[in-house]
């Protein structure tokens, strides 16, 4: 217990530093990106001899991150994979025939290697085989395989290869939002600004190819009007650099790199790259981090944070709450985004982060009222739930491609975060009710859930079952600790939820490993491990021994510095990252709830 208390204090004291001076919240880092730095390289390639130079940084950045096996993977820390692969060599050879100065014979060697492992991968990579062995990978998601194929294409020398991109469906981006729900489109919600570019660039050059018209271009200044009004004020869709370096590449390629929807994006670009030259896939993190944060800081030190800080929180927090209608998915204002920056789009796991993080505030004393952004919150999770009970991420039915299904993790999040605040606003058991049942139903036979925004690069089939447990094993418990206190209102739920939470807890006492740590994988990580804890925590019985155990897991993991973070992160289109805070957070709230010997506490 002693190495207990001093790996949480110590956790705690580093966290608090790395707060924003500013603002108090909590900024956090995300892995640097090969194929961001890619894709970011070769749209800052122009005339422009400053973006020359940042493109000569970015392109030995990649050739030093190269993996031992010759390909990369989406962070400095992940295994190689063929997308990533196939998008920097493109990049590497496209600089070569440009003539960017400092590759040297570098860039032949790792050229090499990458080619030799694409190679043994696909066989010989002509656009055939590329599509092919995209379409293992991403099904029949064009969201990702369709820019991915035509970059291909711009930097290749053979115009026919853009016979090989599959044609998106780009004029329909000009109808209203209500209807794309009820389309059977191959592309997800969050991916209009590439659905745009990426299909009008295509239908141009596969019109040049085969010298036809392109009866596309009658439509482009709308197209482009269309792009204007999704892009934020400061150039960065979604403050995604793959997704804008996409939108910028494809609008040069199709003859329009001097309309402002490309100069702008450009210079989102320069803004965003980093002092080694590399560039993330997104901005930050800002409000999901500093959500997580508040949960672990503010429930873990009994002590607490000045009335000061605690109000100066909250504050920052319903600031950072959307207060108009969002032009990229028409969603109505009151949800919370990962970032607080413009290119932000709300999501429901950030909102009920949020929510999640008021609620906290608000049980440490906080003096703020955040009645009406908590209505403004919890009514905006209802209006996204879908028909089936589970929350998606973005938009309300509109598919089943991933990234715009229903999914257990937010839907035991958004569970959470309505029964937090239920009493308090009244805010209706219909929805509540409605999600129960689809936890029900979505739990697997062994007792398990599959999350949809994290998973294991280890696994053959990428994902991570520990984390997803852990997340809506954690919200049961806290949902089933309130039903107590309002018996009336869902005691008849009770058994049904805690049977759901028997058998998930069931679950991850299983896959502890020997060692006293978690993971979907061969080797116990740092943010699977106190996810466990904190959803076994308060358990009794067999989860106080396994706490018990990952508790000191955790604090001999700090003793020997072992903080680094690991990719199990999934970003949009299933990029890799890792996040500098997660292990830290989620250390410090597994830590807090056991550092005085008692697994009881919550």
């Amino acid at each position: 217990m002693d190495n207990i208390r001093e790996a949480y204090e110590a956790v705690l004291k580093k966290l608090l530093s790395l707060r924003d001076e500013d603002t108090g919240a909590w900024t956090g880092e995300l892995a640097s990106s090969a194929l961001s730095t890619a894709l970011a390289v070769t749209a800052l390639a122009t005339d422009n001899d400053t973006d020359v130079a940042q493109s000569s940084v970015g392109l030995a950045w990649l050739i030093a991150h190269a993996n031992a096996d010759g390909g990369w993977g989406d962070t400095p820390a992940s295994v190689s994979n063929l997308a990533t692969t196939l998008i920097v060599c493109a990049t590497l050879r496209s600089a070569q025939k440009q003539g960017i100065p400092g590759l040297g014979n570098a860039a032949d060697v790792v050229l090499i290697g990458g080619e030799k492992w694409i190679e043994s991968r696909i066989g010989r990579p002509c656009p055939e085989t590329v599509v092919r062995a995209l379409g293992r990978v991403y099904g029949v998601d064009r969201t990702f395989a369709a820019p991915i194929l035509a970059y291909l294409a711009m930097c290749g020398e053979d115009t026919r290869a853009w016979l090989s991109v599959p044609p998106l469906p780009f004029l329909l981006a000009l109808m209203p939002q209500g209807i794309y729900r009820f389309l059977r489109l191959q592309v997800v919600s969050y991916a209009l600004p590439a659905l745009i570019a990426v299909g009008l660039c295509r239908h141009v050059c596969v019109c040049n190819t085969s010298r036809r018209p392109a009866w596309g271009r009658l439509f482009a200044g709308a197209l482009l009007k269309r792009l204007v009004a999704l892009q934020p004020k400061h150039g960065g869709f979604l403050d995604a650099i793959p997704l804008t370096a996409f939108v910028v590449l494809a609008l040069r390629h199709a003859g329009y790199g001097d309309h402002p929807v490309s100069q702008r994006g450009v210079s989102f670009l320069r803004q965003a790259v980093r002092s080694n030259g590399s560039w993330a896939i997104d901005s930050n993190l800002r409000i999901w981090v500093t959500s997580l944060a508040v949960r672990a800081v503010w429930k873990a030190d009994e002590r607490g944070q000045s009335a000061e800080e605690t109000k100066r929180m909250a504050e920052w927090l319903i600031q950072a709450q959307s207060k108009e209608k969002h032009p990229f998915t028409g969603a109505i204002p009151g949800g919370w985004a990962w970032t607080d920056l413009p290119g932000g789009v709300p999501d429901a796991d950030d909102t009920c982060g949020a929510l999640l993080a008021l609620k906290r505030l608000k049980e440490s004393g906080c003096r703020v009222d955040a009645t009406a952004s908590v209505c403004a919150g919890l009514h905006w999770l209802r209006m996204l739930q879908n028909t089936d009970g589970g929350m998606p991420t973005f938009s309300r039915g509109w598919g089943r491609l991933p990234f715009d299904r229903s999914c257990p993790d937010i839907s035991a999040h958004a569970l959470s975060a309505w029964v937090s605040w239920c009493e308090t606003t009244g805010s209706g058991q219909l929805p509540i009710q409605r999600l129960m049942q689809y936890l029900k139903k979505t739990q697997e036979r062994d007792g398990a859930w599959t999350p949809l925004w994290f998973g294991h690069q280890g696994r053959a089939d990428g994902k991570n079952p520990v984390v997803g447990t852990a997340r809506v094993v954690d919200a049961l418990r806290t949902v089933v600790g309130l039903m107590q206190k309002q018996i009336m209102l869902f005691g008849k739920y009770n058994t049904m939820l805690t049977s759901m939470l028997e058998r998930g807890e069931a679950w991850l006492l299983e896959q502890q490993h020997e060692d006293g740590g978690w993971s979907a994988g061969a080797q116990s990580t740092v943010e699977e491990t106190a996810l466990a804890v904190i959803a076994l925590t308060g358990g009794g019985g067999a989860c106080n021994s396994a706490v018990r155990c990952g508790c000191a897991w955790l604090a001999e993991n700090w003793r020997a510095g072992c903080e680094r973070p690991v990719p199990i992160g999934l970003y949009f289109s299933s990029l890799w990252y890792h996040e500098r805070l997660y292990p830290l957070i989620w250390t410090l709230e597994a830590l807090g709830c056991n550092r005085m010997g008692s697994c009881q506490v919550r």
